[in-house]
């Protein structure tokens, strides 16, 4: 996990061909999201997340933390998205994993919420962007009560 505290340190940190890389996605992304996520660091990676003004509850596992969305993480073999919405909600996951094929010659390696890209020319940047087009920061707060926070 990076060490850095902002955005611009982040990318700072990371060598030119994944700089570039990293960058195609933060702009395929915020291109792409619904009105009301905000860029900002997240647990050590950038991320996209709903902020406390539209979430007061914040993370249900540090309430202090805004409610994360799709992170971007540069891995020592890889750059990661983490999509938290794939992981609550199983039609976008089919219907990602159905579409991957057709915008990337790679195999998918992905596990619940996470996909990892260990070339940068495998990321499939069209189809990031329509994934991230697919969820409101309202329909993500419907998805993640549903799926992560128990019902008293």
């Amino acid at each position: 996990m990076q060490k850095a505290a902002t955005l611009e340190e982040y990318i700072d940190s990371l060598s030119d061909e994944r700089k570039e890389s990293v960058n195609k996605l933060r702009k395929v992304i915020s291109k792409n999201l619904p009105k009301g996520f905000k860029e900002a660091m997240s647990y050590g990676m950038i991320g996209y997340v709903v902020p406390h003004s539209l979430y007061p509850k914040g993370y249900h596992c540090d309430p202090k933390q805004p409610l994360p969305f799709i992170c971007i993480a540069s891995q020592k073999n890889y750059i990661s998205l983490h999509h938290m919405g794939i992981y609550a909600d199983t039609k976008l996951t089919e219907w990602f994993t159905s579409k991957y094929n057709k915008f990337s010659k790679a195999k998918l390696n992905m596990g619940k919420g996470c996909i990892k890209f260990s070339k940068p020319e495998h990321i499939p940047y069209d189809l990031i962007g329509e994934l991230a087009s697919k969820i409101s920061p309202q329909k993500w707060i419907e998805l993640y009560e549903g799926a992560f926070i128990k019902r008293k």
